[in-house]
């Protein structure tokens, strides 16, 4: 175990502020969910599968900027100011294209994305979904800016622009959320489209300030707007190499959950409306665990690029105790707040009913999910090794999951229950690959350049 407290001090100063965004992030969402549900029977299931769409774009989007952490912490480490700038404005592109990407596909096939996570018989739950994706969309390219911005604070330790943004958005979200989907201070009641309009102007407004803070606050990093358009072939190289694989890893992964949507979507309302529910409660279970090795990434990463290997070892090992410890609290908490939290949402009773056995069966799934967080998002792409999370994350997805999910839900017909188990059946072992990876030394990379260096 590491004995210095400035580790620990580090991991915590560089990760609360994350948790706390992700935390006021889940809020945001769930004040959503919680307020449409008074709008109509139909109305959540319409928003949360539109935001298993969302959610795509925002992982994707997060796993872009997070790919551009794991070369700036290195270069952070060696105090190279000009091929961080240079790496931030290859980030920044690649967020920004992917948003756009994502905004055209929902403007021009929103019935058809929505009839993939949404059974077709399901026409009322559709055409309500119809008024919410097409604007909620609009988000996302604000967002791009954000998840960029933010992503290369992060990577030079600067956190606290988060604080800011996280209270920011949930307080304009929540509050114009109640203007505008009741109908208060004059204004229409706009139900759903309500939602998704409040969502859109909270983005902005949280990309604003990331925008200021970066430019015009922040001294840790010199850079200006213009150091944005001035990325270069060499960062461009690198970021496919050793960046883009992260990038990658979560926006498969996302896809992964996005299909998994869709085979759940296939199961009628109750299902839709008990896995909202669900999702979002292990969403809070893990939003700790993944904050904090965020920071361990940067850690692990910047002892990487200063070359100090035997304390990148060390690390190593406290973080993967720290994590076991973390695991055993955040399944004890889940198991026992379940029902007091399920209880928040307008449901019918049978889905109350699954929605309780559903969060009570997969509490268990965290214990691995915290332990294989730490050494996949924190230790491993900390320390360059992005390649192998991405090819561990495609096999258990595409050759476990989803087929195992699909057989359960329409050849062996389970119930309910144990087809969402199916679904985060990985969670049970991915941590035994986690473990045995870490033992010996071809984890660690030192993905930097030094000056003058060709591209390879």
């Amino acid at each position: 175990m590491v004995k210095d407290k400035q580790f620990y001090k580090t991991i915590l100063r560089l990760s609360l502020p994350a948790a706390f965004q992700s935390a006021m992030n889940l809020l945001v969402v769930m004040a959503d969910n919680v307020m449409v549900t008074r709008t109509g029977a139909n109305a959540l299931s319409a928003v949360s599968q539109s935001n298993a769409i969302t959610t795509f774009v925002t992982a994707g989007l997060t796993g872009l900027a997070t790919g551009a952490v794991v070369l700036i912490s290195q270069y952070w480490g060696k105090r190279d100011e000009k091929r961080i700038r240079t790496v931030c404005a290859v980030s920044a592109a690649a967020c920004l294209l992917f948003a756009l990407m994502a905004v055209a596909a929902v403007l021009l096939f929103p019935r058809a994305l929505l009839s993939l996570v949404i059974n077709k018989g399901e026409t009322a739950v559709i055409d309500l979904a119809l008024e919410y994706l097409p604007i909620v969309c609009l988000s996302y390219i604000p967002l791009a800016l954000t998840s960029a911005m933010v992503g290369m604070l992060k990577g030079v330790e600067v956190v606290r622009v988060t604080l800011y943004t996280t209270v920011l958005s949930l307080f304009t979200n929540i509050g114009l959320n109640y203007v505008l989907i009741f109908g208060h201070l004059g204004l229409p009641a706009l139900g759903v489209r309500g939602a998704a309009l409040a969502t859109v102007i909270a983005r902005t407004a949280e990309a604003a300030v990331v925008w200021l803070y970066l430019f015009r606050v922040q001294k840790a990093l010199r850079i200006r707007p213009a150091d944005l358009t001035k990325g270069e072939k060499w960062a461009w190289t690198d970021y496919a190499h050793y960046g883009l694989p992260v990038g990658l890893t979560d926006a498969q992964w996302a896809l992964v959950g996005l299909l998994k949507a869709v085979i759940l979507g296939q199961m009628g309302k109750a299902m839709i409306d008990a896995t909202a529910v669900t999702d979002m409660m292990m969403n809070l279970g893990t939003l700790f665990t993944f904050a904090l090795a965020g920071g361990a990434c940067v850690v692990v990463g910047k002892a990487v690029g200063a070359g100090d290997y035997r304390r990148v070892r060390e690390y190593s090992g406290t973080i993967q105790v720290m994590f076991a410890g973390i695991g055993v609290a955040m399944c004890a908490v889940v198991f026992l707040l379940r029902r007091p939290f399920v209880s928040l949402y307008h449901l019918e009773p049978d889905t109350y009913a699954l929605a309780v056995k559903m969060i009570g069966i997969c509490s268990f799934t965290l214990l691995g999910t915290t332990y294989h967080a730490s050494c996949f998002v924190g230790i491993n792409r900390g320390a360059g090794d992005s390649r192998f999370v991405m090819l561990v994350d495609l096999i258990c997805g595409w050759l476990v999951v989803l087929p195992l999910s699909a057989l359960a839900a329409f050849v062996f017909h389970w119930p309910l229950a144990a087809i969402y188990f199916c679904t985060r059946i990985d969670q049970c072992f991915k941590w035994i690959i986690a473990f045995f990876r870490l033992r010996g030394d071809k984890w660690i990379k030192n993905v930097t350049r030094s000056d003058g260096e060709a591209a390879p």
